[in-house]
């Protein structure tokens, strides 16, 4: 999404005191891909991952918990969390009524809301 992280970077340098304060994570499969299609985002902390789920969870968790302070579960059981939450994922779009790559944000958000708090504790 280039062009929506150039409006979010360019709303952060020009805008007011608000904009200004706003934070962004941005990942990328490899680190510095970026730098064979994008040109602009020099300063900007590209985080690889290299489509490895446990290095996403990792990344977003630490961000997260740098960004707002919060103290939030080890990276390591958020993933076991999230491996025991896919099996479970696709019965539940189902049982709803949807295809489990076409689940609308808002329902994605309630289905793991009620998964987490049905879970067994970890």
């Amino acid at each position: 999404m280039p062009l929506e992280l150039g409006i979010f970077l360019g709303a952060k340098r020009f805008g007011d005191e608000d904009q200004r304060q706003k934070r962004c994570l941005v990942l990328d499969v490899e680190r510095f891909r970026y730098q064979k299609f994008i040109s602009d985002l020099a300063g900007v902390d590209i985080h690889g991952h290299a489509a490895d789920p446990r290095r996403v969870i990792e990344v977003i968790r630490n961000w997260l918990t740098n960004v707002s302070r919060r103290k939030l579960p080890a990276a390591a059981l958020l993933s076991k969390l999230h491996a025991a939450f896919l099996p479970d994922k696709d019965k539940i779009a189902n049982e709803l009524g949807f295809a489990p790559t076409e689940i609308p944000y808002v329902d994605f958000e309630r289905i793991v809301t009620e998964w987490l708090l049905k879970a067994p504790p970890a």
